[in-house]
């Protein structure tokens, strides 16, 4: 992983184990491969100043999460998140704001692309056209089918809304990752970004191949029981089985039984 151009860790935002095995594995390639740098969808790109200064040493954890607008750009807990933010910070490891303007995924999602001027598009170029199997996903992904109006399944018209909206996501993750890239800021980028944006290469996957980016990987946690084998979809390059978080509940007894 660590001879690669990008490695995508996937996650499900609100699972403090999966943030765990993140930092872990930034650990890890960052010993192979020292000119690393992690971008995070969870940054819009004009907080990239904001990550700056925390890796440089400038800001408190407070005054970080006040200034890079977390509780209003993410709002997920972020002390989940603040183990890969410190561990970034100690080792001087570059942290990239992967994310675009948010109204910017509205606007494409409701007028298309060719109605965005391009000094509008907060850097980014245009998608690559969804495959039907992207659009499938989505669609099954979502429960589509209850909750598109007009759209009879995923290659109907009326979900192309939903499509281009999240293809602006997608867009946004690899224009900042080829970015980095492409101007020496790293040889190795490492994206956290959400699973959905990843699964069967699909995806910012899709995109950075679009932008040229090819030597890419994708990483992927599973806390279920059983996870079925599909060789010929292809569901990521790994994927990592954690152990299932116990309830609260569960850990306070055990906590009682312990002090007793």
């Amino acid at each position: 992983m660590a001879r690669r151009q990008a490695v995508l860790l996937g996650e499900t935002h609100d699972v403090a184990e999966i943030h765990r095995w993140q930092m872990h594995v930034i650990a890890a390639l960052h010993q192979l491969q020292p000119r690393l740098a992690v971008g995070f969808e969870m940054f819009p790109r004009r907080l990239q100043p904001v990550l700056d200064r925390w890796v440089d040493g400038q800001l408190s954890t407070a005054a970080f999460l006040a200034e890079s607008e977390w509780d209003t750009v993410w709002g997920f807990p972020a002390e989940i998140y603040l183990p890969i933010f410190h561990i970034c910070r100690q080792a001087r490891v570059r942290m990239l704001a992967l994310n675009c303007h948010r109204p910017l995924v509205t606007r494409v999602g409701k007028e298309g692309w060719a109605a965005i001027p391009e000094e509008e598009r907060d850097g980014l170029t245009p998608a690559a056209p969804a495959t039907s199997a992207y659009r499938r996903y989505l669609f099954e992904l979502t429960g589509a089918g209850g909750r598109a109006p007009g759209a009879a399944g995923p290659d109907d018209a009326g979900w192309d809304r939903f499509v281009r909206a999240q293809q602006t996501w997608d867009r946004a993750f690899a224009c900042a990752i080829a970015r980095a890239l492409g101007d020496g800021t790293a040889d190795l980028v490492v994206g956290i970004i959400g699973r959905g944006h990843l699964e069967y290469g699909h995806g910012t996957p899709y995109q950075l191949a679009d932008l040229g980016v090819t030597d890419v990987a994708v990483l992927l946690p599973n806390q279920d029981e059983t996870l079925a084998i599909e060789p010929d979809r292809r569901l990521a390059d790994a994927v990592f089985r954690l152990d299932r978080p116990e309830p609260p509940a569960t850990r306070r007894t055990r906590a009682r039984l312990v002090a007793g």
